[in-house]
């Protein structure tokens, strides 16, 4: 993997995410001449042979212009409304836009367990594909229209570091009204300083991260900063932009300020991307210093290692392993319900039988479904997967 930044053409795949402030105006609805702008750029890119991806935020926002809502805070059938009138207007808006280049739109609504679920993630990943294939568009956003707090990703910068793992994408670029990271939220503290590539996301770049700046936005930096960490760690560089200016696609090519996080040199396998990218595991495996150790070794997580357990999982599903000092240091599918966890935490793999009344998996959760997440540094061990299109 490249350590060096690449320009825009120079990537075979490109994810761009579409902050609500950019779009939509409180006052005069859709930003049209800028949404016209960015179609000339995708059109330009196009024409490279470098497919584009389109994760737009803005449904709720235009939604609520239409509608008349008032400002601040809405209730979350006031949200779904919004999201419904909106989420037309927004389709209608980027297909007509598109076509005046003579591009195809074609509209995505994802909820969460759409990347979440194994089996829908596949089937929407084979639909985002074949739109590729064609030469279409891909227009995504979360189907506000039926997400409730408890099941939405809650910010578009994390849902386009999602559909960038899902599609193989070699590059996300997140646009929004801030040009990059800094080392402390710049409207808060003038001293704070412009940071250009970023090798690693460690908990140092993590600690950076401020809020939202918009009402219009429901993330922050910090947001953007666990997109990264989805993102690179499957291989995918990540671009955080201002999107404030027309044309924010050519300028970022002709230079204009941005920060750029390089790829993981070893990108995980497609399983373990999608097992790195869960955003609500279900439960939580608190592991001793030897546990920690071993995983971090390449090694699987077995029960003797395992101090306790929290949540109420099934096998399956996508637990996460917490180290010694608090910190989630693995991610990967439990290979036992959480009761029958309970049950052979902290003892020997050779008494599993015993326990549980029959012998079961050596392993609580095995190396080949499990990633190291630790830093940031997702994927280090891996299986012997290597073609994501076939996992």
């Amino acid at each position: 993997m490249s350590t060096s930044r690449k320009p825009l053409t120079s990537h075979r795949r490109i994810v761009v995410k579409i902050g609500s402030a950019l779009l939509v105006d409180r006052n005069t609805g859709l930003k049209s001449e800028w949404l016209d702008s960015i179609c000339k750029d995708i059109a330009a890119l196009k024409t490279r042979g470098i497919d584009i991806l389109v994760v737009s935020s803005g449904a709720i926002a235009l939604g609520r212009t239409v509608l008349g809502l008032p400002g601040g805070a809405l209730k979350l059938e006031e949200s779904q409304a919004a999201a419904a009138v909106g989420q037309i207007a927004l389709a209608r808006a980027w297909s007509e836009s598109l076509s005046r280049d003579d591009l195809i739109a074609g509209q995505i609504l994802l909820t969460l367990g759409d990347t979440e679920e194994r089996r829908r993630y596949l089937n929407a990943r084979a639909t985002i594909n074949q739109l590729l294939k064609i030469g279409a568009v891909p227009i995504i956003n979360e189907n506000d229209t039926v997400a409730t707090s408890e099941i939405r990703y809650g910010d578009n910068d994390r849902l386009a570091a999602r559909v960038a793992t899902m599609t193989s994408a070699d590059l996300l670029v997140l646009l929004s009204d801030i040009d990059g990271l800094y080392t402390a939220p710049p409207h808060l503290d003038p001293e704070a300083r412009f940071l250009d590539s970023i090798l690693a996301i460690t908990p140092e770049i993590e600690a950076m991260a401020g809020g939202a700046a918009s009402e219009l936005s429901r993330g922050g930096m910090r947001t953007k900063i666990d997109a990264g960490k989805i993102a690179t760690s499957a291989g995918c560089a990540m671009i955080i932009a201002s999107g404030k200016d027309k044309h924010p696609l050519g300028a970022i090519d002709k230079g204009a300020r941005s920060s750029w996080f390089a790829p993981s040199g070893s990108p995980v396998a497609a399983r373990k991307t999608w097992i790195a990218g869960q955003l609500q595991p279900a439960g939580k495996l608190v592991v001793d210093a030897g546990a920690q150790a071993a995983l971090g070794g390449g090694k699987s997580l077995l029960p003797a290692g395992v101090v306790s357990v929290a949540g109420n999982f099934h096998r399956g599903d996508t637990v996460a392993v917490i180290g010694t000092d608090g910190r989630e240091v693995a991610r990967g599918l439990a290979s036992y319900d959480a009761d029958e966890a309970r049950q052979i935490a902290g003892r020997k793999s050779g008494e599993i039988e015993a326990i549980l009344g029959y012998p079961g998996r050596a392993a609580m959760v095995h190396r080949d479904d499990l990633v190291v997440t630790l830093c940031g540094s997702l994927g280090e061990h891996q299986s012997d997967v290597k073609d994501p299109a076939h996992a």
